[in-house]
């Protein structure tokens, strides 16, 4: 089996582009579904963010799945082929590790070492095996980029480099305010980036006076008493904008939330932030008296040329962390690889040895049951040591590149089932707590795609 990445992100493609490939928790679902019900795709998860749509896949044929998976990408977003394909970028094997590791470290998101990606892998795991449709190798590889993203934050400079995507928002916002900080701010959603966006504004500026806006009034009600605003519905928000200098507005909807109807007259300047994908706010917002509007792509901008802020010797400490822990996820895959030829070797062993007793006792039914069972162990010990070096060797040696080589050769040496390995490496899906591993990768892995 090998892991296959297929995506589009904020890097590869313009922010209207994303906007249309935003995909609400339920097509995902039935994206990860439809994944695993191809041909060639075993295992799948996908992570779908403001700014990135990703499928990690465990597959049996990287030109099958590469083109099950563009279709299906194609398909529950509604973009053509044609349009898609350019924006596309795909990852094989320690390319698709790396490339994880990257994102759960935060160095490819568009704020760069922001932590929310953790969450947010975390989430898409948790879909994957409640779906079913992510097992041992797919669960491994996450459970590993997860840890690899804690210890990047936990090693290394780049939380305190990094910023969250409202922080970030935050930065180009409060500067266009007439007092350069908010007297009274609207949060409209009440999900986790609103939730973030509430918490940071309460934090930042002490004494704020803050309202929460949310479709759902229970919602609003919790997210407001946490952070000790006031929770309105959405019924009321052309009153809450109306009273606004500064509007956080990031929802899970699919159609626009606020529109150039729902402002008043322009008694004092505002700033509006949009953080969805879909947006939420109506471009034409933009064009009101006295309102400027940020949106992703203008974030994205301002990272891009800003990119400097993050201290490049946190970033390269963290690509040094990534390039060591995708070496070593590689040699543990090639590792763990052989315990099935290691299992047939001892299993073998042991078929031997009991068809060996049972005509010893057939030739000596008058040994009494003492000496019988001592000869037995003697038997068993002896096969154990020297079967004990071979199998720890061939495990270490197994963890160097081209390794898997050995686990052949004994295969081949003691005529033992190769489809045997296979078998036991493809095992049931585990709980999110275990490692499990995957089984060798295809010897058509090195086709130059990256």
């Amino acid at each position: 089996m090998s892991l296959l990445v297929v995506g589009l992100s904020h890097r590869t493609a313009p922010i209207p582009l994303l906007e249309k490939a935003a995909l609400p928790a339920e097509r995902v679902t039935k994206l990860i579904g439809d994944a695993v019900g191809t041909e060639h795709v075993t295992e799948a998860i996908a992570v779908a963010t403001c700014n990135r749509l990703e499928i990690y896949a465990d597959v049996t044929r990287f030109h099958g799945a590469l083109a099950d998976l563009s279709d299906l990408v194609s398909l529950h977003t509604g973009i053509p082929a044609e349009e898609l394909t350019e924006h596309l970028y795909v990852h094989y094997d320690n390319r698709a590790v790396q490339h994880l590791f990257n994102v759960a470290c935060g160095l490819d998101s568009m704020v760069v070492g922001e932590p929310q990606i953790l969450g947010q892998l975390r989430s898409a795991l948790a879909t994957g095996q409640a779906e079913g449709t992510a097992g041992r190798v797919i669960n491994d590889l996450t459970q590993t980029a997860l840890r690899v993203g804690k210890r990047a934050h936990s090693e290394t400079g780049l939380d305190r480099a990094g910023q969250s995507l409202v922080t970030a928002a935050l930065d180009l916002a409060v500067p266009l305010l007439e007092t350069g900080r908010p007297a009274r701010a609207v949060v409209v959603g009440a999900g986790s980036m609103s939730s973030l966006a509430a918490t940071t504004l309460v934090r930042l500026f002490p004494g704020l006076d803050l309202t929460v806006v949310n479709r759902t009034p229970d919602r609003a009600g919790r997210l407001a008493e946490t952070v000790g605003a006031r929770a309105l519905g959405l019924e009321q928000l052309t009153e809450s904008l109306s009273e606004a200098d500064l509007v956080i507005s990031c929802t899970g909807a699919v159609d626009t939330v606020i529109a150039p109807a729902d402002f008043g007259p322009a008694e004092r300047s505002r700033v509006v932030v949009d953080l969805a994908l879909p947006r939420d706010v109506a471009p034409e917002v933009a064009a009101l008296p006295g309102v400027t509007l940020i949106d992703l792509e203008r974030i994205a901008d301002a990272e891009r040329a800003g990119a400097a802020r993050v201290e490049e010797g946190s970033v390269e400490a963290v690509r040094r962390i990534v390039a060591e822990e995708v070496v070593a996820y590689a040699a543990a895959q090639r590792a763990v690889t052989v315990g099935p030829t290691v299992t047939a070797l001892r299993g073998m062993a042991a078929d031997v040895v009991d068809v060996e007793l049972a005509r010893f006792d057939g030739r000596l039914p008058d040994l009494d049951a003492k000496a019988r069972a001592e000869v037995a162990n003697t038997v068993r010990r002896v096969v154990d040591k020297l079967l004990h070096e071979p199998t720890i060797r061939v495990k270490q040696l197994a963890s160097d590149p081209g390794g898997t080589s050995y686990a052949v050769a004994l295969r081949e040496l003691f005529n033992l089932d190769p489809a045997a390995p296979a078998a036991v490496s493809r095992a049931e899906p585990v709980p999110a707590d275990e490692a499990g591993r995957p089984g060798e990768t295809d010897p058509a892995r090195e086709e130059g795609i990256a």
